[in-house]
């Protein structure tokens, strides 16, 4: 076993080293279901009888299901790749990891230092993002930057 991290080689198979939805904060659900109720209060008002509650039984479903849609990304490493949403990365093709945690480096990241042919899967409501180096030459994208909030687990198990 090689006891330097930067060459330690990733692993190629078994279950996942890593997995991280990015769920939107559980505390969202209060202001959107509140949101949700004070539009239904609208259609309420001006329906009597059984339609009154039809906005409740619409809007209600529809924001709490905008907030799961909106957090059903995941991260994954495992079985010798890295995913990042739908996109796929053998991890013999990870180069250099680096790790953004300061809110201004990640603005500079996300800006004017981003290529525009890089993956980007960023949340914002994440703060920490990964950059990840492509070392493929087939590959269009030169780095990805993934939002995780468990970086350092995501940084070991791509072996780095």
């Amino acid at each position: 076993m090689n006891e330097h991290p930067s060459t330690a080689e990733p692993a190629t198979s078994g279950t996942s080293g890593f997995d991280e939805r990015l769920s939107v904060p559980w505390w969202w659900y209060l202001p959107a279901i509140g949101v949700a109720v004070l539009l239904g209060a609208e259609i309420h008002m001006g329906y009597p009888g059984v339609r009154a509650w039809i906005g409740y039984a619409a809007l209600i479903p529809l924001a709490v299901a905008v907030l799961v849609w909106l957090g059903r990304v995941r991260v994954r490493v495992g079985d010798g790749v890295l995913r990042a949403g739908d996109a796929v990365l053998p991890l013999a093709h990870v180069g250099r990891v680096d790790v953004i945690r300061d809110r201004d480096a990640k603005q500079v990241a996300l800006g004017p230092d981003l290529d525009p042919t890089a993956h980007l899967l960023h949340r914002a409501w994440v703060r920490p993002v990964v950059r990840v180096e492509v070392t493929d030459p087939a590959s269009d994208a030169p780095y990805w930057v993934v939002s995780v909030r468990d970086a350092d687990g995501l940084v070991a198990a791509l072996g780095r």
